[in-house]
Formats: C-alpha cells, sequence, structure tokens
C-alpha cells in the first residue's frame, strides 16, 4: 500500500506541468477576448464621439482599460477603428494586435 501513494504522488508532481501549461493557455484566451471586447467598446466610444461633433482618439481611449490605452491606435475612415496591444502572460508570446471596429451609421 505505501508503495502505491508514492507513485499516485509521481504522478501528481508529473501532471503539473500540463495542468499550469492548460491554465495559461485557458488564461491567454481570457486576456485576448477581454482585449477583443475592450477595443470594440472604444470603438463605439469613438464612434459617439463622432457623431457628437468631437474628435475619436480621445474618447476611445478614455473608455480603454488602462492596461491596454498604451500602443492603443485609434484610426477613422467609415467608421472607426481601434487597434490594442494583446497582453501576453508569458513573454515568449508574440505580440499581438487585436482591432474593434464600429460603424458611424447613416449620418
Amino acid at each position: 500500500m505505501a508503495g502505491e501513494l508514492g507513485s499516485v504522488s509521481l504522478e501528481l508532481i508529473g501532471s503539473l506541468p500540463v495542468l499550469v501549461l492548460c491554465f495559461l493557455v485557458t488564461f491567454q484566451f481570457v486576456l485576448a477576448g477581454f482585449s477583443l471586447w475592450s477595443a470594440g467598446v472604444a470603438a463605439r466610444a469613438g464612434a459617439r464621439a463622432v457623431l457628437t461633433g468631437d474628435p475619436a482618439g480621445p474618447a476611445a481611449r478614455r473608455s480603454l482599460p488602462g492596461v491596454l490605452r498604451s500602443g492603443a491606435e485609434v484610426s477613422r475612415g467609415d467608421g472607426v477603428t481601434v487597434r490594442v496591444r494583446m497582453p501576453a502572460v508569458l513573454p515568449a508570446i508574440p505580440e499581438s494586435m487585436i482591432a474593434g471596429r464600429a460603424d458611424l451609421g447613416d449620418r
């Protein structure tokens, strides 16, 4: 019986890296969704500002969470597009930009 308890401990220790990797991948997907949602909210805020006669950039940046404000790009064409840098869980993950877009509707 004592030998079986030791093997269970070794199996748990062996599976911990897989569990940690699964957690990190899941958390990265959560961060990607958060970035996409925040970029969409910021694009809608910028579009509302344009429709009221204000510039889109400041309104869009104000609506972004602090962690996404640095490096955010706001552009205006047919609508307002906000690109944000997705935070990475690990430094080895390449930098990714995520964009949200809002149309200005029929003006």
